[in-house]
């Protein structure tokens, strides 16, 4: 490993996948390793290795490398990607003129939500997770409407592996109001994040579904705790879930029949 922090391998790969997108018709191994300023053995190692993988491809007739499969794969799982923000935008910035608060789009991964996407509140003073930004499931009103989605046990699972991490004196810090927590978010449709990470901020959010009938992330709408009190918690979650259901619908997507009680 370098002093940067970077994996010289990876890098070098990296390098000779860039490379070899270069090529259309395919490249040969002393020019790949030239472009990219390898000797040709090392190249040649990190070529089998993607080959391998199946990130490369070999055409032994013609002596060319060729990019493979499973690069075009993540490629078009990048698109994927992108078309779930571009969808969601709309409906982000819907949000953020209804409630004049920051809306927010995230998903779940390894115990934690992203934000994703976001539309920022114009008011002066505003409640900002930027993208790119984590948070603990538990501590998340995205996080909890994706994983109240989920059964029982999965959600003890997840539980036991990241465990709970309080954030502030409002965090779940039992498995027992992690239940009660998730029952009440599976009755009414939508989850709050009550100062739950950051103090003297409220997040209202609710889940959005895919097209094979899984929670692919939720929305919420972010907001200082004194513009968002508990009054109006309950108006702020329909716009929210309502939301999140037109995008579910724009996106192909399927609620459970459980979901649409």
């Amino acid at each position: 490993m370098e002093s940067t922090g970077t994996v010289q391998s990876v890098d070098r790969a990296l390098a000779l996948l860039e490379a070899l997108a270069t090529h259309t018709e395919g490249a040969r191994l002393t020019a790949l390793a030239k472009q990219v300023g390898l000797a040709p053995s090392t190249a040649h190692r990190l070529l089998t290795t993607l080959e391998r993988r199946g990130f490369a491809q070999f055409d032994g007739v013609a002596s060319r490398w060729h990019i493979g499969r499973k690069a075009f794969a993540v490629g078009v799982a990048y698109t994927r990607w992108q078309s779930f923000i571009a969808a969601a935008t709309p409906f982000l910035r819907r949000l953020r003129d209804l409630s004049r608060e920051t809306a927010n789009l995230g998903v779940l991964e390894d115990g934690e939500v992203i934000t994703v996407a976001q539309v920022e509140s114009r008011e002066i003073i505003r409640a900002i997770a930027p993208p790119g930004g984590r948070a603990p499931v538990m501590n998340s009103g995205m996080g909890k409407a994706i994983v109240a989605t989920w059964p029982d046990d999965a959600i003890a699972e997840l539980v036991e592996r990241h465990g709970l991490r309080p954030a502030t004196s409002r965090s779940l810090v039992t498995m027992e109001a992690v239940r009660a927590e998730i029952d009440l978010i599976r009755a009414r449709g939508y989850a709050i994040d009550d100062e739950e990470f950051t103090p003297g901020m409220r997040c209202v959010a609710a889940v959005v579904w895919s097209p094979t009938g899984d929670p692919v992330g939720a929305i919420s709408i972010s907001a200082l705790a004194a513009r968002l009190p508990p009054k109006d918690l309950a108006a702020m979650g329909e716009n929210v879930r309502r939301a999140a259901d037109e995008l579910t619908d724009v996106m192909g997507g399927k609620r459970p029949a459980a979901a649409e009680d």
